[in-house]
């Protein structure tokens, strides 16, 4: 039990933190309420991050990150029929809306807003997702091209970048109107590009 303790409050560290950037922004957010969530010391807090700034990254690095590992890249690597999956994940994603999602938009693109023009260092780690978020959307257009679901004049590359810019963009304005309706008449949109890529079967 003495070994995993310390795992075990760094991601009890982690969740609280992800929440408190989530909800204020990571220049807002407090350490004070960090630890008042926890009922962790500030020993513990520092044990684990020496300053607010790697507890910061250590949010995108290791929640972030690891929820869109979950929800999006591990389901889309692992898809036979890449397109399929995608538009599932899409369409379950503007059903499942929740109440955080619209009233806090996209915790990734919350951050770039606001770190990537003031902090290198944030910059680069929040690029670092957006570059695999890219590169798992591009292979998994790629593979359905070579099972030949795709069109073939299709840029693999510049659709993937449409299509995270299209997804961040719904709910960047569902946040904006506060409203779950537009945001999923947006992802409805989105839906319907994704259907316009792929190969048009005759009857």
């Amino acid at each position: 039990m003495r070994i995993k303790q310390p795992d075990q409050t760094r991601e009890t560290l982690l969740d609280a933190a992800f929440w408190e950037i989530y909800r204020h922004g990571f220049q807002a957010a407090s350490l004070s309420n960090i630890l008042h969530k926890t009922g962790l010391t500030k020993g513990a807090l520092y044990h684990h991050f020496p300053a607010k700034h790697d507890l910061g990254l250590a949010v995108v690095d290791e929640v972030i990150h690891q929820r869109l590992e979950k929800w999006l890249f591990l389901p889309l690597r692992n898809a036979t029929d890449p397109i399929t999956t995608l538009r599932e994940i899409l369409r379950n994603r503007a059903k499942l809306t929740t109440p955080e999602m619209v009233a806090l938009g996209c915790p990734l693109n919350n951050l770039m807003q606001e770190m990537s023009p003031l902090d290198k260092e944030f910059k680069q780690h929040l690029s670092v997702v957006l570059k695999i978020w890219q590169d798992t959307v591009f292979n998994a257009l790629k593979r359905a091209q070579q099972n030949r679901q795709l069109r073939q004049n299709i840029d693999c590359r510049a659709a993937a970048l449409f299509i995270i810019s299209a997804f961040e963009g719904c709910i960047s304005v569902s946040k904006n109107l506060q409203s779950p309706k537009e945001f999923r008449l947006c992802m409805t949109q989105l839906d319907d590009y994704l259907e316009h890529l792929l190969v048009k079967v005759s009857a």
